[in-house]
């Protein structure tokens, strides 16, 4: 069995249908590992790579289109398309090597004390939105501000 094309590819078809369906004390276990990132066996391609951290609506077409895999169910890929997928997703940046490099440049804007730095730094908005009446979630749970009361009547 061993030297022939034919084989190793029913032995990656083999093994991947293994591992989709590997079970741990009764639960049934259904996913594929790509990108460091487990993604879903019961959506489409397009869906469930989006799954991986960096990759988006249009990033994930583009890799299927570079492909030419069709959008199917993730659970039907052969053994050679989750391979050359796998080595398409891994030519992108993605998963903790991508947040590492958003927190490395975060952290340099703050250490130049750039305005865009101070901001992140104080934890406002740095892209110019307006603060008065929104930017709740970046700047949290309203505060009372002691000493001031509201005028009765």
């Amino acid at each position: 069995m061993i030297g022939f094309p034919s084989s190793v590819g029913s032995l990656s078809n083999i093994s991947q249908r293994l591992l989709q369906t590997i079970s741990f004390r009764g639960l049934r276990v259904q996913c594929l590992r790509v990108g460091n990132t487990e993604i879903p066996n019961d959506k489409k391609l397009e869906i469930s790579l989006q799954h991986v951290y960096g990759i988006g609506r249009s990033r994930a077409h583009q890799i299927l289109c570079d492909l030419s895999i069709g959008n199917k169910l993730t659970k039907d890929l052969t053994g050679v398309e989750l391979n050359t997928l796998r080595e398409e997703v891994s030519r992108y940046m993605t998963g903790e090597d991508l947040r590492r490099c958003i927190k490395h440049d975060i952290g340099r804007l703050v250490d130049i004390q750039c305005y865009r730095g101070i901001r992140h730094s104080v934890g406002l908005p740095c892209r110019g939105q307006r603060t008065s009446t929104n930017a709740r979630t970046r700047k949290g749970k309203r505060v009372a501000i002691p000493g001031k009361k509201k005028p009765t009547r």
